[in-house]
């Protein structure tokens, strides 16, 4: 394989952002991985949609729920392995760097972790589920 085919597929990557890659051509494999310095869902503030006479009724502050976002594309898992329990669901206090879940990217195994301290609120995606980049993976109250 050519220097200038390795150049264009780890810059396939770069623009992909994909954390790893494998080509086989003329009999000869290449495999190219990379780590990014963070592997954190970001996390942005959710702002409650309400009809307009709930306006007037007693609300109960939504500031501290957050939604966590994929920060790939890949297949969602909720456990580590098949028939075992998930790693949260609704209700469940969380502490930072907990394991949330794992998504699958190009048979790589990318463990979700917690940001903070908190209680996940909702779970928003189903198990075996392909998510897209910036799709909420889980509703998240912090601590």
């Amino acid at each position: 394989m050519e220097d200038i085919d390795i150049r264009k597929y780890a810059g396939l990557m770069r623009e992909l952002d994909l954390t790893g890659l494998e080509v086989t051509e003329n009999g000869a494999t290449l495999r190219l991985e990379r780590s990014f310095a963070a592997a954190v869902p970001a996390m942005a503030p959710v702002s409650p949609v309400r009809p307009p006479q709930a306006e007037s009724a007693a609300t109960v502050s939504n500031d501290s729920v957050t939604e966590i976002r994929s920060p790939m594309v890949g297949v969602f898992y909720s456990s580590p392995k098949d028939n075992e329990p998930p790693f949260v669901k609704a209700g469940d206090a969380v502490k930072k760097g907990d394991v949330l879940c794992i998504i699958e990217a190009m048979k790589l195994m990318n463990e979700i972790t917690a940001e903070c301290d908190g209680v996940i609120e909702e779970v928003c995606v189903g198990d075996n589920q392909v998510v897209d980049f910036d799709h909420i993976l889980f509703r998240f109250r912090r601590a």
